[in-house]
């Protein structure tokens, strides 16, 4: 029998955790609920879900401390929820490994529609297997084991840095625009939000660069996009 997705529901309130779970049940999901960062972090480690529904304004640890805590051991994607609704918020959770940012009150069809989003973008990355790798300068991309290595040593992403790395990879030697790397990475929605899409980039940089203040591997093309230097044959 195929497991459900899984999905974990995070917030202090009862009221609202009965509410999305009530909501995800009855959109065909596994539900499992937490009232709180440590709750949260344990139910991670032994229930595995497919996919954190994660508040940010809750007592003792917030969602940004839980989210700081769940990516040392987990890249399972989150969507982050909060009443504060500010870009100040958003760009932290984010720039922590967040996949998305839901802010309240929010249309529960719309955190569905989100969710379905990141299970399709989830799916097919995992069906890249050709090439196996690809090697640039120093890094090398393994397509197939979802891995990258600096030097010889592999290198921790996250979530959104190997998909964004993986999609220039495969794309090497080509220009990918704000507009392709926003729609295909984050989905229609980000379309316009390159500050998003410039904030990975300098992180995922910082990973795979020497100098990441002047790249060599991926490139910035003013206004447009970036392009990553074709791979060595």
């Amino acid at each position: 029998m195929i497991r459900q997705f899984r999905i974990l529901a995070v917030d202090d309130e009862k009221r609202i955790l009965t509410f999305l779970k009530s909501k995800l049940k009855a959109s065909g999901y596994d539900v499992l609920t937490a009232s709180n960062g440590k709750e949260a972090l344990e139910l991670a480690h032994t229930q595995e879900p497919d996919l954190i529904a994660l508040d940010i304004v809750m007592p003792k640890m917030d969602g940004i401390e839980t989210l700081k805590e769940l990516r040392s051991f987990s890249s399972v994607p989150v969507i982050m929820l909060s009443a504060k609704g500010s870009d100040t918020d958003k760009i932290k959770g984010l720039s922590l490994g967040a996949d998305d940012y839901l802010a309240k009150p929010f249309n529960p069809d719309e955190l569905v529609a989100r969710i379905e989003a990141i299970r399709r973008r989830s799916g097919g990355k995992k069906k890249i297997t050709t090439p196996e790798h690809i090697v640039v300068g120093n890094v090398t991309i393994y397509l197939d084991k979802c891995k990258v290595s600096v030097d010889n040593k592999e290198t921790s992403l996250t979530r959104i840095e190997w998909l964004l790395l993986s999609k220039l990879a495969q794309n090497a030697g080509r220009l990918m625009t704000y507009e392709e790397l926003l729609t295909t990475i984050w989905g229609p929605e980000y379309l316009n939000d390159v500050q998003i899409l410039r904030t990975w980039i300098s992180r995922l940089r910082k990973k795979i660069e020497k100098d990441s203040d002047t790249p060599r591997i991926i490139s910035t093309i003013p206004k447009v996009g970036y392009m990553m230097d074709i791979p060595q044959v």
